[in-house]
């Protein structure tokens, strides 16, 4: 009891310990009542939902154009990663695969006309690609060239912005 009471004295007791024992001092409120007891008036709550509203209104819409471009950018990136597996294709069999034989012809040892001397012994491409969209790339392919073309976002030939056809030939 005594140590209490020099330790009170000298202040080394943390605040609520010292403040306990006497009854002249007021007891400081805890935190939880203060934190209990305050809170937003309903203007700042209503201010805070306009400024969440009003950045919302100016960033979707920015971000929905985005997302569109970065199709774009992913079909040109796309048709790149199947021009690479059909130089490499033709440097194995000194030609393309036919129009006839297709991109399938990167996945898997084609048949038909011109047959492939040396295919593989991997596949040049894991599996047949899809562009953005989920729509097959069309391929065409004479002896010294080729063109891949994605339809757009509405999967039909021609068409303008999204739904235009992006070529290869053209990028």
């Amino acid at each position: 009891m005594l140590e209490e009471m020099l330790r009170r004295k000298l202040g080394l007791l943390p605040d609520d310990e010292r403040n306990h024992g006497s009854s002249s001092m007021k007891r400081p409120r805890s935190r939880w009542w203060r934190s209990a007891t305050s809170g937003f008036t309903l203007i700042e709550v209503m201010m805070v939902v306009l400024i969440i509203g009003l950045l919302l209104a100016v960033v979707v819409p920015n971000m929905w154009g985005s997302v569109d471009k970065a199709r774009v950018t992913m079909t040109k990136q796309g048709m790149h990663r199947i021009s690479t597996a059909l130089e490499m294709y033709r440097m194995h069999n000194t030609h393309y695969p036919s129009t006839e034989q297709g991109l399938a012809a990167l996945v898997a040892k084609p048949g038909g006309f011109p047959e492939p001397k040396n295919w593989g012994p991997e596949p040049y491409l894991p599996k047949l690609p899809l562009d953005p969209w989920d729509n097959e790339f069309v391929y065409a392919a004479d002896d010294r060239s080729f063109e891949i073309i994605s339809l757009g976002q509405d999967g039909v030939e021609g068409g303008d912005d999204l739904n235009a056809d992006i070529r290869f030939s053209e990028i």
